[in-house]
């Protein structure tokens, strides 16, 4: 059947003869709206757009994981890497607002403290609190010790200078990139339900809320995800960004690989999915059999039939001894350089976090691991124990492939709604933001049969239950989710570091107290009190930055709260408003449940920090930032929270240095693969290196690890990095104080790799007992893929 585009083309042609003025003008017009069309979505464009992206991958050695608060999940290696990605959306002469999704658990507020001292900087006024929001993904599998509170840097064993840096760094990068890319652009908005990505955790809990309440939804988690497509006028799609509830927990408390988890991996898949075929095709006809979007890189084709020849290739390249290389090697080897895509910009894409609070990616539900029956409903226990709960995945029993399919699912929605943006936002940029002091905020509540009352908040606690933890990643002892009754022995134990008075007590009632943190100051504060919220306005899209988790019902209340603001404001942008929620911005101060859910002292309400009527005082502050936006009135900024820096306390270790036995190079084979080797589609290959830390050199847009196929006889080009799915990084030591180290390099080989010759590589810095840093690089025998 003929094209639409090639049959029109041939009518214009046959008609250019008869009416030829027209003809022309009628063939330009449409030539025009075909161009556009090609590249999307026709669109006039009343924006400024830019994007950026920058590698935050942190230490993947020795330092703790940010998320399950396991002190033995120890980073040793890498499964994929870390990005911060940003859009910026500027009015021509006006106002701007700057989004960063961050591959990280979490915001830390000190973390946006020195963002914003580094763009005030270089931008002046430019970019401020008040219109850069910073969020973060959630994954539990990212390297901790970036944040500043006691309470959240307890178990990475204090402040890891290394992780910081890193996360600030990549931070800023990536609002350089998008400021300097920004050009005249549309941005259009789509929404779709997602029903296999994510259950409730804590259903007892969302039980609790009223039954009438419940009766408005149709399920216990929100399904619905909200995608932003970036079009620029001249480059066409550039980017999207979405929203969606689900916690990044496909890893396990017990994984040791970096990872972005769910959320990064579908990030990472739609990036691949778009720099393939720029967009044009739907998710179905792009996709391999596993899943994954065919790698970019992979532009070696299978021109190989004679197995033979290829074997006989693979037999002329021997492993080579380790040897000196410079950084910018490991950089230049990367598979995705932007280097190799400078005449146009790279497609970002960034899965983000909303009212996740108590939603699970662990899908099949909790089952008890010494039964196999489903856990105790109200307490999540097996026998009594908490220990014996764990949440099962869609790839059960295996972490990466679960993290594969939610990533994936979400992954296939963004490309769907995607392909299918048609409304197109207008209007103006706005913005409002203020600090607020949770620990002591009056809140106006109605009461029943007319008046009011007023009601405070409280310094933040964390109840029994949070020690419980949850199906994600249960935790020790003898707690319970569900206990708002408390334990003598662990009161005792608590009362040691901070016994709670009576007027704290009552305040969080029915919350048992274990840690009184917002009373606890030694050696520094534990827990934050003074908290930012913001919107973020984009015509008709309005997203509020909240630095917590809110559970599902939760975040309802508040949106539909804000949505009633902006509309009854009597302003008629706002009639068609989208409003989303972006979790985990800007800081963290853990959950905010319902005031029903509180009640039941499950986790999330265990761990909402400044007592039952935090998520009231949510809605009243933000009304109020809603009703300022609405009338084009300011409001005051707060007060400023603390910088806590130069209080840090650090007890990890550094680095003394690395070593090799007698007569063996950094770089060297430990073991490489089998002489004459082949391997299927589906298969793993595996090679150890004699390696050093990899706290001595990040690698930042670079890579530890990387496949390389050959290309006619001699030359050998980056097929997969340590940023792909399909290849891991895995570092280790023969023993813990061991100067020697080992990294294997695991190649799962996917069904879409092109038959060919392979080779694998291993990029690293060893340190000196002076103190000096030296690059090396080795190289694995090379082996056939069939």
């Amino acid at each position: 059947m003929r094209s639409f585009g090639g049959a029109m083309m041939g009518f214009f042609h046959f008609n250019l003869n008869k009416r030829r003025p027209c003809a022309n003008i009628c063939f330009w017009i449409f030539l025009v709206l075909l161009l556009q069309n090609s590249r999307g979505t026709l669109s006039v464009s009343n924006y400024l757009v830019g994007l950026g992206s920058y590698d935050i991958t942190g230490p993947a050695a020795d330092v703790n994981m940010m998320g399950y608060a396991n002190t033995e999940q120890i980073a040793s290696g890498v499964h994929f890497r870390l990005r911060a990605r940003t859009f910026i959306v500027a009015e021509p002469q006006g106002n701007r607002v700057a989004f960063v999704n961050l591959d990280a658990c979490m915001a830390s507020q000190l973390v946006t403290i020195k963002v914003l001292e580094r763009l005030k900087a270089r931008y002046g006024n430019l970019y401020t609190e008040n219109n850069v929001a910073i969020s973060g993904i959630h994954t539990h599998a990212g390297p901790g010790g970036y944040l500043q509170y006691v309470v959240y840097i307890v178990t990475s064993l204090g402040f890891v200078r290394q992780s910081f840096d890193v996360i600030v760094d990549g931070i800023e990068k990536s609002i350089i990139q998008a400021h300097e890319s920004l050009r005249p652009g549309s941005i259009f908005v789509n929404k779709g339900e997602l029903l296999d990505a994510g259950i409730n955790r804590s259903p007892s809990a969302y039980l609790n809320n009223p039954a009438a309440e419940r009766g408005k939804y149709k399920f216990d988690v929100d399904k619905e995800m909200t995608l932003l497509k970036f079009v620029d006028d001249e480059w066409g799609p550039v980017g999207s960004f979405n929203w969606f509830a689900t916690h990044g927990t496909s890893m396990s408390r017990t994984n040791s690989l970096i990872s972005g988890d769910n959320k990064g991996a579908a990030a990472r898949f739609m990036e691949d999915w778009f720099e393939e075929n720029g967009g044009g095709q739907a998710y179905s006809d792009s996709l391999q059999v596993d899943g994954v979007p065919r790698r970019v890189s992979n532009i070696i084709h299978n021109l190989h039939e004679n197995y033979d020849e290829l074997r006989e290739l693979a037999a002329s390249f021997q492993s080579t001894p380790g040897r000196p290389a410079t950084r910018f090697l490991s950089v230049a080897r990367r598979v995705r350089n932007p280097l190799r895509q400078a005449d146009k910009p790279g497609f970002v894409s960034a899965f983000c976090q909303t009212n996740c609070g108590d939603v699970s990616p662990n899908v099949l539900g909790a089952f008890c691991t010494d039964t196999g029956q489903p856990c105790d409903f109200n307490h999540s226990t097996c026998g009594g124990k908490n220990e014996l709960c764990y949440g099962r995945g869609p790839g059960h029993p295996d972490e990466f492939e679960s993290t594969r399919i939610i990533g994936d699912r979400q992954f296939r929605k963004a490309v769907d709604l995607f392909n299918k943006a048609t409304e197109q936002l207008k209007g103006k940029i706005d913005y409002r933001h203020t600090y607020l002091d949770f620990s002591k905020l009056s809140v106006t509540l109605p009461k029943q049969g007319g008046g009011s009352e007023v009601v405070k908040t409280c310094p933040a606690a964390m109840g029994f239950a949070f020690a419980a933890g949850t199906t994600d990643g249960p935790g020790a002892f003898d707690f319970k989710q569900g206990d708002d009754q408390g334990n003598p022995f662990w009161r005792l134990v608590r009362n040691v570091l901070k016994t709670p008075d009576k007027v704290q007590m009552d305040c969080h009632h029915p919350k048992p107290i274990l840690l009184d943190t917002g009373e606890m100051t030694k050696p520094y504060d534990w827990a934050p009190s003074i908290l930012p919220i913001q919107i973020l306005r984009i015509g008709q899209l309005v997203i509020l930055s909240v630095p917590g988790e809110f559970t599902t019902m939760a975040g309802r209340r508040l949106r539909d709260a804000l949505k009633t603001a902006l509309i009854s404001g009597g302003s008629k942008e706002f009639k068609n408003v989208h409003v989303v929620i972006a979790g985990l911005t800007n800081t963290y101060s853990q959950y905010v449940t319902t005031f029903e859910e509180y009640q039941v002292q499950r986790y999330e309400g265990a761990s909402t920090l400044y007592g039952p009527h935090t998520l009231s005082a949510y809605i009243q502050e933000f009304k109020k930032l809603a009703t300022a936006l609405v009338t084009s009135s300011t409001i005051e900024p707060g007060l400023q929270p603390p910088d806590l820096l130069d209080q840090q306390i650090s007890l990890l270790p550094p680095v003394v240095l690395d070593g090799t036995p007698p007569g063996v190079k950094f770089g060297d084979l430990q073991f490489d693969v089998p002489m004459n080797s082949t391997f299927k589609r589906g298969g793993m290959v595996n090679v150890t290196f004699w390696s050093a830390c990899p706290r001595n050199d990040l690698m930042t847009e670079g890579t530890f690890a990387l496949v390389e196929i050959l290309h006619g006889k001699d030359s050998w080009v980056p097929a997969y990095d340590d940023d792909d799915f399909c290849l891991r990084f895995k570092w280790s030591r023969p023993a813990k104080l061991s100067p020697r180290s080992y990294a294997t390099i695991e190649w799962r080989i996917p069904e879409s790799a092109a038959a060919g010759v392979y080779r694998i590589r291993h990029f690293g810095a060893s340190k000196s007992l002076f103190g000096s840093i030296s690059h090396f690089t080795g190289t694995s025998s090379a082996f056939v893929v069939a």
